[in-house]
């Protein structure tokens, strides 16, 4: 995301009462304009737009580092219901470009929640867009693919909207913006073992996992050189989730080159790509991506069905996994891309979608216990 207004708004969580006169506007890369009505920031930003198809979970997705730079259309028409719950953070961190929703509700009906969805926002500096045909959104997403967006309150035209798309670069330090900037530790009652986990953007519930499981955590910077890493003495090292274009990664990809074969490895998402990279296989950008509950996933050794949730922008080639020590553990079921690879004999494996879940379907939380048995093997 890059942010190109102030990041206070006037209305602090109230959009119907305060801000019923302005109308935002979303301005794409290709010419095309959508009005709608603000909530969250007051601000002006130029990010990518992709589409999540969960029902439920807006906190999570707000608050998931991998959105970075991402302006995200919920096709769930009913947004802001149930408020924000202290409890339900997935990172402290929000990044996201925007949320475009259909119909934003600012008085939600739930014991837990401490704030409003607009008030989260608006502390983050993230716009937010009610009052759209989010339906309209995702056809158009699915059908020509993300692309890029301007969200503004000024009146521009789709010409001066498309000039300042143009005009904002590209950028390529998403994980390092989102990473831990020092070391930092989880605790879980008689563990079994000690996991050292590269942090490009880890979500909360990945640590709470991994404590659940038996794992002491020690989560680290995405930078940490191999050599830090082998001084821990880990009994096996995890590679989070994380934002933007994996090739950006090259510090982690260099880490897992020199540390495979060495400890056992597990990488969720853009720690699958990242690891599938480290072994020599190649990745390319999808058209619109995977996000969002009910992904079906077959295990290709087993026939194992699991559904799964899933936010990811990139893919690895499948054709280039034949060239390396990995093989293809699992294939999504609604158009044959790469899952989940392996190399048995260096213990390292990593699936693209989230076991983790939160929010979303838990059927692969067995991939938890796999990495810890074999650490403990």
């Amino acid at each position: 995301m890059m942010s190109m207004g102030p990041a206070a708004g006037a209305g602090r969580g109230k959009p119907e009462q305060d801000m019923k006169d302005k109308v935002r506007r979303i301005i794409t890369e290709d010419g095309k304009t959508y009005a709608g009505l603000p909530f969250g920031a007051d601000a002006e930003t130029v990010s990518e737009m992709v589409f999540n198809t969960s029902m439920t979970g807006y906190q999570e997705i707000a608050s998931d580092p991998s959105y970075t730079d991402q302006a995200v259309v919920m096709s769930y028409p009913l947004i802001g219901n149930y408020g924000i719950a202290d409890e339900d953070y997935e990172s402290r961190l929000l990044g996201l470009g925007g949320m475009i929703v259909r119909d934003y509700n600012d008085s939600p009906s739930n014991f837990r929640y401490t704030k409003t969805l607009s008030e989260l926002l608006e502390d983050f500096g993230v716009p937010g867009v009610y009052g759209v045909d989010t339906r309209m959104l995702v056809r158009n997403i699915r059908d020509n693919g993300a692309r890029r967006i301007l969200i503004t309150d000024r009146d521009l035209s789709a010409e001066e909207g498309m000039q300042l798309i143009a005009g904002t670069p590209v950028p390529h330090d998403a994980v390092s913006r989102v990473s831990c900037k020092k070391r930092w530790y989880a605790r879980t009652a008689n563990p079994k073992v000690n996991v050292v986990a590269m942090d490009c953007g880890i979500k909360s519930n990945i640590v709470r996992m991994l404590g659940r499981h038996g794992c002491n955590v020690t989560v680290v910077p995405f930078d940490t050189p191999a050599e830090e890493i082998r001084l821990m003495n880990p009994d096996g090292l995890f590679v989070s989730n994380g934002p933007g274009d994996p090739e950006d990664v090259r510090p982690v990809i260099d880490t897992l080159k020199k540390l495979k074969g060495s400890m056992p490895i597990f990488g969720i998402c853009l720690g699958h790509q990242l690891l599938s990279l480290a072994y020599g296989a190649s990745t390319y950008k999808l058209k619109f991506g995977h996000r969002g509950g009910n992904h079906p996933v077959r295990e290709t050794g087993t026939g194992r069905i699991d559904m799964t949730s899933q936010n990811h922008g990139y893919a690895v080639d499948e054709k280039s996994v034949e060239n390396t020590a990995l093989t293809v553990t699992h294939v999504n079921l609604l158009d044959g891309t790469v899952e989940g690879v392996e190399c048995r004999e260096d213990r390292a494996f990593s699936v693209q979608y989230h076991p983790e879940s939160c929010p979303g379907p838990q059927d692969a939380d067995y991939l938890f216990d796999r990495f810890v048995r074999y650490m403990t093997q």
